[in-house]
């Protein structure tokens, strides 16, 4: 079961943020061309960073914690972190910018701002 421990984590990440989609509509995984672009982006850069990390011996990962299925000499679990990492972003991202919009609305109908200029 330890090789799957990293997967493990990333699917608890998934179902962490998951309910942001439907309890603050977030609509990230609605909108597949605008979400694509942006996960695409994460895991070219930072998959090619990993990959001469890898390359160069600046990190290794533990076969005990991985499945040993590799993209070359990048483990999947490491391609699967960059994509639930960056949805997870988005997701979090989405959802606070609906509840600040929420109060920021809530606050205008309730007779605007309290600052003085």
């Amino acid at each position: 079961m330890a090789q799957y421990e990293y997967l493990l984590l990333m699917v608890a990440c998934v179902l962490i943020t998951l309910p942001l989609e439907f309890l603050l509509r977030a609509r990230v995984y609605r909108r597949l061309p605008l979400m694509l672009p942006s996960v695409l982006v994460v895991v070219l850069v930072f998959g090619l960073w990993d990959l001469v990390g890898i390359a160069r011996d600046h990190w290794t990962y533990n076969p005990e914690f991985i499945t040993g299925i590799h993209l070359g000499i990048m483990p999947l679990e490491e391609l699967v972190f960059f994509v639930v990492i960056s949805l997870c972003a988005l997701l979090s991202y989405e959802g606070v910018s609906t509840v600040l919009n929420y109060f920021s609305k809530r606050k205008r109908r309730e007779g605007g701002s309290s600052d003085v200029a």
